[in-house]
């Protein structure tokens, strides 16, 4: 997949590098922002209690 993708940008390497680094951070925010928050109050994690010992 990456070497596809990598095939498909165009212009030289650097110019390459520099759009996969984009792409990353791109993808990389989307889901920091929108996915891992939509889904966050279905994961079993989400309902944590903690008993205070007396």
């Amino acid at each position: 997949m990456y070497a596809w993708l990598y095939r498909k940008l165009p212009g030289p390497t650097l110019l390459r590098m520099v759009l996969l680094l984009a792409l990353a951070a791109v993808v990389f925010l989307l889901l920091m922002e929108v996915v891992f928050p939509a889904v966050e109050s279905l994961m079993p994690y989400s309902d944590v209690s903690v008993d205070h010992p007396r």
